[in-house]
């Protein structure tokens, strides 16, 4: 059953009204990524092995074998709830969503610590030493 017009109307005011209150989750929200689903068989595939490991050292006495085994289980684990870093994709928000629904690109940030570093020495090296 299609929205009414009033119901459409105060669907898109409330849009506005998430997006201008707190644009940051308006874009979390807006956002279609999903996680791949082989990185979670990858990390299942290497828990599991993992976790045969550190039974393996325990049943043989080898506390050696345990040890990789558990490190193995907990980097599958952390591999499964990381983030997945795509090499075009940077942390932090995109943009920010206007009123008419478009995106406006994020500021630059400002540069690193060292990039500030390497500036500032440039800077003093040009000025004769100051």
């Amino acid at each position: 059953m299609p929205l009414s017009e009033y119901e459409q109307r105060v669907l898109e005011q409330m849009e506005r009204q998430l997006t201008s209150d707190d644009p940051r989750l308006a874009n979390t929200l807006t956002q279609r990524g999903r996680r791949p689903f082989g990185r979670y068989v990858i990390a299942g595939v290497g828990a599991a092995v993992g976790l045969l490991l550190l039974v393996l050292g325990a049943a043989g006495s080898q506390p050696v074998l345990g040890v990789v085994g558990f490190i193995v289980m907990f980097a599958a684990v952390a591999f499964a709830f990381a983030d997945p870093r795509h090499s075009g994709r940077r942390s932090g928000p995109r943009g920010v969503v206007q009123e008419d629904g478009a995106v406006r690109p994020a500021k630059k940030r400002r540069p690193g610590l060292m990039s500030r570093f390497e500036e500032r020495w440039e800077r003093r090296r040009g000025d004769g030493g100051r």
